[in-house]
């Protein structure tokens, strides 16, 4: 059962507020994505975070990033609207109208014209800071992050009150928007909306952030944000989520793809029955052992989850970079890995290891990257790996061994090369 709503969300603020910087160091701290993990969550320590707010309320984080100021600016968010492979969506509610827009969002309203938003997902997967603020969140497990989500909004632009089925957190990077929130338990949705807007919104509390503020919000709790300035920018960073329905459902399909089962039912009889209509109880028996002959074992369950969650959609652009990784790699921001046991995912491939191997794999999903000396421990035949996998653009030399960049490739054309165990 969710645990219960506070109606006011506690407010934290840096532990020690940070100096005065120039404008250069500013957008040197801003953009490199540098920072400790955690250092999200004002005065509190990630493991105080995790015990008494993630999963169960409302935190609000006064200056949560002191100085802030946005990674990615309203021309660019407009670009990547545009763009085929990048998940959009435009919302208007002009004279009091609700209407969504799906991408590619060839042409966005005036930006003085008040009352709409568009939204922009995985810009993280196209923008380097995007990735690297995402980093800050690595106190968290990182297959449970999704993606960052862009807002660019006009004056009073927003998606109506609502609710999510995630945790999320709302980091303010430029102008400010007014939040709402309440500890309703109505979540009645208004039907013949192309939006999931709540019927009965009654708000408890009511606040405005800033840039560098930020909002955490876990499942269900019901809000609403309006923008109260023109260029208003609200940066979304959302978790996975799925139904006990879903997940099953793709874990079974998946599963049955990899049985190869021989034999067949017999129909053998050997007495006449007085009930043909009655189901065969044998043929009952029969399938009943059949099926627990073929039961999905733990490491079924591992290697459907470390392949499904770290796969990437088909249109994720790679882009292989040129370079020596002798000096170090480093994963592409579009690139996902993980491990669990003997097993290495990457890219919703799966990949045996063990030995030291193993551990410099680990390293690399736990790090994102690896120096020189790692590269020097590495096998023969992990380093051969590691070319092919700089070949298809999944990892990338560190900055001092990089060059210039090669042609575009996609998620669905590297799927396509063979994939390279390591032992």
């Amino acid at each position: 059962m969710p645990a219960k709503q506070p109606t006011k969300p506690a407010v934290a603020r840096p532990a020690n507020p940070a100096p005065k910087r120039t404008a250069k160091q500013r957008a040197s701290a801003t953009h490199s994505g540098a920072a400790a993990p955690g250092n999200v969550l004002g005065g509190f320590s990630p493991a105080h975070f995790l015990r008494e707010f993630f999963h169960r309320k409302p935190l609000l984080i006064r200056q949560a990033i002191p100085g802030f100021t946005a990674l990615v600016d309203a021309q660019r968010i407009a670009e990547l609207a545009a763009r085929p492979e990048v998940e959009s969506r435009l919302i208007t509610n002009f004279d009091g109208q609700w209407q969504l827009k799906r991408g590619p969002i060839k042409r966005l309203p005036p930006a003085g014209k008040p009352d709409w938003t568009v939204l922009v997902q995985g810009v993280n997967l196209h923008e380097d800071a995007a990735h690297a603020l995402m980093q800050r969140f690595s106190f968290l497990e990182r297959l449970r992050l999704d993606d960052l989500m862009i807002s660019l909004a006009s004056k009073g632009g927003g998606v109506g009150p609502h609710f999510d089925s995630y945790d999320v957190f709302l980091l303010q990077a430029a102008g400010r928007r007014r939040w709402r929130i309440s500890s309703q338990k109505d979540l009645t949705l208004v039907e013949g909306l192309p939006l999931k807007i709540l019927a009965k919104f009654k708000p408890t509390d009511e606040f405005v952030l800033e840039p560098g503020d930020m909002l955490y919000l876990p499942p269900s709790v019901a809000h609403e944000g309006v923008a109260l300035d023109d260029g208003c920018l609200t940066y979304s960073i959302g978790f996975r989520t799925a139904t006990h329905q879903d997940a099953l459902a793709e874990f079974y399909e998946k599963f049955a793809e990899s049985l190869d089962i021989p034999g067949r039912f017999s129909n053998l009889q050997t007495e006449p029955t007085r009930t043909p209509g009655k189901l065969p109880e044998q043929l009952v028996a029969d399938l009943a052992a059949l099926v627990d002959q073929h039961r999905p074992t733990r490491e079924d369950l591992v290697l459907w989850l470390g392949e499904s969650l770290t796969e990437p959609k088909p249109s994720t652009p790679f882009t292989p970079q040129p370079g020596s990784l002798k000096r170090g790699l480093k994963l592409a921001r579009q690139t996902v890995a993980s491990y669990s046991g003997r097993w290495f995912f990457m890219n919703g491939l799966s990949w045996e290891v063990s030995g030291s191997d193993a551990k410099l794999l680990r390293h690399l999903a736990d790090t994102s990257m690896l120096d020189a000396a790692h590269w020097q421990r590495a096998s023969s035949a992990l380093q051969d790996q590691f070319n092919y996998w700089q070949e298809i653009g999944w990892i990338q030399p560190l900055p001092s061994a990089a060059a210039p960049q090669a042609p575009q490739a996609t998620a669905q054309a590297a799927s396509r090369s063979p994939a390279r165990k390591t032992g």
